[in-house]
């Protein structure tokens, strides 16, 4: 059973991954773990100073922007651009002595000046520049000759390309058919004169579903092997890219990227920032790589080359710290899967390869000096590390340590030998778990989705199962997965049963709070009180209506809330509705998050709330993302109830341990939310 469950959840990786990029290539992405990012351009020239003072507003490969530079201005900047320090074997060099496996250099940024010889403008390195140099040949080459994988950055925004829209904002401005069009002229010299390119790494902008798709087929058709990132927008991609600087809460069911700048304020070099101690710098980054790495993300540092072209010496030190670290304890990141483990640990964190876990002492010391892990059927082989003993017993491993094991100039690895590949340990048994995927339209409506949910069921022989769901549901076509033997089942509306809810459930005043501006993608918690609004500088302002619209900018996010005192513990039906994207909370905790169709102006649905005996609070985030209005819908619903249908297996599963994984079935993208927080499943 153990093993099924990491096939299946190999297997849910590989179905997000485009049917045209082999196996191979596929497992070379995801096992080499750590890259470099290079931001290179006109703006490297400027390094974040504008008329002599430095440009404290904003990202400095974006100073264009914020130091509201005319686009004569800007482009006079290539006159003088002539990195003669840049030298692409010495950075592949470093690249390799900091364990990295690959390079993504930015080929075109927002500002438009493109870093290779095209024929699409002369606003590039070669024709624009003293130097006539086409960096990213430079790179290619060298990439090439030192045996790691060359990968580009490209900008869907260009504030240079006549036909596109002016600088904006926020940068993720729609795409006219004249840019898209320029856009596939370059990408098409990019995968055609360029050799061998492992990732396309896409960037802001904000494509229809159909420009999404005809990129990426584009791509796959010049380049089989090569990996799209997430930020092509509508879902098309074979791995989802965070946010920023931003970790996901845990394992995701697709292949995905973390991608860090050594300081969050900048992403190209920067003159005047205060950079610190490299070792402490070191250490952050590291903790980093192996939070990403635990969790089944790969990891891209960047770096930001000065205008001459060569390295920063703090940016050096630091990668080649990580490097050094990387030189001995490698094993723990390379080619390895996520923990087996759900669970989030203070003392650090895990990996695994074969028969090996590697526990990585990157948190602090324990306590009471031990670390505790349920590995019921596994025997313990060997162990290799700073560590006092380790034992396994009755399923429970217990790994004593010394306080040794934990000091400020390194992080040490615990190498435990088993006597079989460790698989993937399975939840509470009858408990309802989700599996995440990431899903967006674009960089700011990127989100954690749910694509699945499943459940553990300790029952010999197992014939039948019984779905709960409510209104919402019914009609939806579902995969339901027993033990990996997939089944279709209609939802068709059972057996209805009333929920009973008590007529003293008594329905608080309403508030409304907002705009606010933000990602869509949040954490699954909040707090939030009539004192403490959910937005800074944000107040609550009572509201009477059930369901209201107002006017409203794009990206602007709201918040309803409401107090529902219950005088039990009880589900309760309720409708709920917003725009583009939605998100409620029950008690701090997120129980329903997606996104609507594209362009959905309002949506009303159902959602089945557990509340408990006393006061609950609810609350409904609103999230606009296109629109020049928005809305909300929060009331109880006025039929509560709920159907209870039967599913009797067409064969019974054999075994007492069974996994049962249930998806909406026929999606436009495996990557959409599942849109099933109302359904429960168990054994009859």
């Amino acid at each position: 059973m153990k093993k099924l469950l990491t096939l299946l959840f190999i297997s849910l990786i590989c179905l997000n991954v485009s049917a045209q990029i082999s196996q191979e290539a596929f497992k070379q992405w995801h096992q080499n773990k750590y890259s470099m990012f290079i931001h290179f351009g006109l703006y490297s020239e400027l390094g974040g100073v504008w008329e002599g003072k430095p440009v404290t507003r904003g990202y400095s490969e974006q100073i264009q922007s914020f130091a509201g530079i005319f686009s004569d201005w800007y482009g006079d900047t290539a006159l003088r651009f002539n990195p003669t320090e840049f030298n692409a074997d010495e950075i592949v060099a470093l690249a390799k002595e900091a364990g990295m496996r690959s390079i993504v250099i930015t080929t075109k940024h927002h500002d438009g000046f493109c870093m290779f010889k095209t024929a699409t403008t002369d606003y590039n390195s070669y024709d624009a520049t003293p130097g006539k140099r086409d960096f990213i040949k430079e790179i290619s080459d060298a990439c090439k000759r030192g045996g790691i994988n060359f990968a580009i950055y490209y900008s869907l925004i260009d504030w240079h390309f006549p036909q596109a829209y002016p600088i904006s904002s926020h940068n993720c401005d729609f795409i006219t058919p004249q840019h898209h069009a320029f856009t596939k002229a370059q990408v098409t010299e990019l995968l055609t004169n360029y050799g061998p390119i492992s990732e396309l790494w896409f960037d802001m902008g904000s494509n229809t579903p159909e420009q999404s798709k005809e990129l990426y087929e584009l791509v796959h058709k010049l380049q089989p092997n090569c990996m799209v990132s997430g930020r092509l927008g509508n879902d098309q991609y074979d791995f989802s890219v965070m946010a920023d600087n931003t970790y996901p809460e845990g394992s995701l069911q697709t292949a995905w990227q973390t991608a860090a700048s050594m300081f969050d304020e900048t992403w190209s070099y920067r003159s005047w920032q205060e950079r610190g101690d490299a070792h402490v710098k070191a250490m952050e980054k590291l903790r980093s790589l192996i939070n990403v790495v635990s969790h089944g993300g790969n990891f891209l540092l960047n770096i930001g080359p000065k205008g001459d072209g060569s390295v920063v010496p703090f940016e050096s030190q630091v990668l080649k710290e990580i490097g050094a670290w990387l030189k001995e304890n490698g094993e723990a990141i390379y080619g390895t899967e996520a923990s087996p483990f759900r669970d989030q640990f203070d003392w650090g964190t895990i990996t695994r390869k074969d028969n090996k876990l590697y526990l990585i002492l990157s948190g602090t010391y324990p306590a009471n000096g031990n670390i505790s892990l349920n590995l019921p059927g596994y025997e313990l082989k060997d162990t290799k590390g700073n560590l006092t003993d380790a034992t396994l017993k009755g399923g429970k491993l217990t790994v004593n340590l010394p306080q040794a094991a934990y000091n400020d100039k390194t992080i040490q690895v615990l190498t435990l030998t088993l006597d079989r590949p460790v698989e993937a340990q399975t939840g509470a048994d009858n408990v309802r778990t989700p599996n995440y995927s990431y899903s967006c339209f674009d960089y700011y409506s990127n989100y954690r989705s749910t694509v699945s949910y499943q459940w553990n069921i300790n029952k010999p022989n197992l014939k039948e199962l019984e779905l709960t769901y409510t209104p919402q549901e019914v009609g939806k076509e579902l995969v339901v997965e027993v033990d990996g033997t997939p089944y279709t089942v209609t939802l068709n509306g059972g057996k209805a049963q009333p929920l009973n809810v008590s007529p003293k459930t008594a329905w608080e005043q309403r508030y409304l709070c907002g705009p606010g501006s933000s990602l869509f993608d949040s954490p699954a918690t909040i707090e939030a009180s009539l004192e403490k609004a959910p937005l800074r500088k944000g107040t609550w302002k009572e509201v009477k209506e059930e369901k209201a619209m107002f006017p409203a900018n794009i990206l602007e996010t709201y918040f309803v809330m409401q107090n529902v005192n219950s005088p039990k513990a009880q589900d309760v039906l309720v409708d709920v509705g917003a725009g583009n994207g939605i998100e409620v909370y029950l008690n701090g905790k997120s129980v329903m998050k997606h996104l609507n169709p594209y362009r959905c102006t309002f949506r009303e649905e159902k959602v089945l709330l557990p509340l408990e005996k006393g006061d609950n609070q609810i609350i409904v985030r609103l999230y606009n993302r296109f629109e020049k209005e928005t809305g909300y819908l929060l009331r109880p619903a006025a039929e509560q109830v709920i159907y209870k249908q039967k599913f009797v297996l067409p064969q019974a599963a054999q075994g007492k341990n069974h996994t049962i994984v249930v998806r909406q079935k026929n999606l436009s993208a495996v990557h959409k939310d599942t849109e099933l927080s109302n359904l429960n499943v168990r054994a009859k």
